[in-house]
């Protein structure tokens, strides 16, 4: 996931480049996506606080997290990511490699959700 997710980045944005692509109200819809979702998922990291970390770790003894973000949505940060991808794509109007980016990091998320979703199951709501 490290390792694509900026690389998603780097293909839309070379896609821009090649197709010579322009600001228009495009580009300023996937801005404004691209914040809204960067401010979610920072709101979620800051509410993990130091629970939060690449990895996946369910320390002894913990509960879930309910406060912040997670208040409304199991994953608030993949919910951001996502975002981020989109407005990314919408940025870049790079449609091949927007969607190819959000389908691809999309199936590493829920690869990634089910993951962490094992690894709460013991744990309290």
């Amino acid at each position: 996931m490290r390792v694509v997710y900026p690389a998603c980045f780097v293909a839309m944005a070379a896609e821009a480049w090649l197709r010579q692509r322009t600001f228009t109200p495009v580009f300023v819809a996937g801005a404004a996506l691209f914040l809204a979702a960067k401010l979610v998922k920072y709101w979620a990291i800051a509410t993990l606080g130091p629970r939060w970390t690449f990895r996946v770790l369910v320390p002894e003894g913990s509960s879930r997290v309910v406060t912040g973000p997670y208040r409304y949505m199991r994953h608030p940060n993949y919910a951001g990511v996502a975002g981020e991808l989109l407005g990314m794509a919408l940025m870049a109007q790079a449609p091949v490699t927007g969607a190819a980016a959000t389908v691809a990091f999309g199936a590493l998320l829920l690869a990634r959700i089910r993951v962490e979703e094992r690894a709460l199951g013991s744990v309290s709501r």
